[in-house]
């Protein structure tokens, strides 16, 4: 009985946390470059059940053989193992802006490990040196002319270098060269990531590598990728698809609830009718 608590309320937990995943997925519905996540829910390891019988032995004395008779496997409920993030391109979306500018995926290799294409980034960095990644291209100018991203993360070259500009009059090509008053300036910086879903977000549409800095995508084989200035990417968010499955999500969730709710009502039972004892 008590088992049975345990294991319906790591099912609540599991599709509560699940519901939350969710709702911040549709929060993000609209945020340009966001990457919706997902989730894996699995079993926690199995117990064999088997029962403790005894076997009379056809003897003189009349002997006893204890044995064990298999039952059968037993759930010890499920749990939520990870999240990850869902790395297909966003729809684009015309602004306009100069300063908005979409990363296009083109060629992307496939992981032998994983069998998952690799990703494509904006190399961001913020005051402290740190490298961050990011496909969100709704870039503005600060007020030194440094090209950053709207939470204040400079934009780098693909030589490492942060972008200064004299305004926001300028043009990127379609290879990322940007041209302020007819003269090249920099190129963007994009880094290529073989296994993306080994990338950590860090908020605000950022992620971060724990393996050090990614290579640059430029050089990279079998590597391609474009830029259009004016256009952002969206996210990624299938709205429909999410809200569909929250309402799953919910249902499983109220299911668990009404057997956790039969159990304590048997429990309540046993305690005030079988336990009782008759004067």
């Amino acid at each position: 009985m008590f088992r049975g608590f345990y294991t319906v309320g790591s099912g609540m937990i599991a599709q509560q946390r699940r519901t939350e995943l969710l709702a911040n997925n549709l929060a993000n519905a609209n945020t340009p470059g966001f990457k919706a996540d997902q989730s894996t829910i699995r079993s926690f390891p199995e117990m064999y059940m088997s029962s403790l019988n005894a076997n009379r032995i056809p003897t003189e004395k009349g002997l006893n053989l204890k044995g064990l008779s298999p039952v059968g496997e037993l759930s010890t409920g499920v749990y939520m193992q990870e999240t990850l993030p869902l790395f297909t391109q966003g729809q684009l979306r015309e602004t306009g802006l100069t300063t908005d500018i979409a990363l296009v995926d083109g060629v992307l290799p496939i992981n032998e490990e994983t069998g998952l294409p690799g990703a494509v980034f904006y190399r961001l960095e913020n005051g402290n040196g740190n490298e961050y990644y990011t496909k969100n291209g709704n870039f503005m100018l600060n007020p030194e002319g440094y090209l950053t991203n709207p939470t204040g993360q400079y934009v780098l070259s693909a030589n490492g270098q942060r972008i200064q500009l004299q305004n926001d009059d300028f043009q990127v090509t379609s290879e990322g060269v940007i041209m302020d008053g007819g003269t090249a300036v920099a190129t963007l910086g994009v880094a290529f990531a073989a296994q993306p879903e080994t990338l950590s977000k860090t908020g605000n549409g950022l992620f971060a590598s724990e393996d050090g800095n990614l290579p640059n995508a430029a050089v990279t084989n079998g590597v391609s990728f474009s830029f259009q200035q004016g256009y952002i990417e969206g996210s990624n968010v299938d709205s429909a698809r999410a809200m569909t499955d929250m309402l799953s999500a919910y249902r499983a969730f109220e299911a668990n609830q009404k057997i956790l709710q039969a159990y304590d009502r048997s429990m309540e039972k046993a305690v005030n009718e079988i336990g009782r004892v008759n004067g």
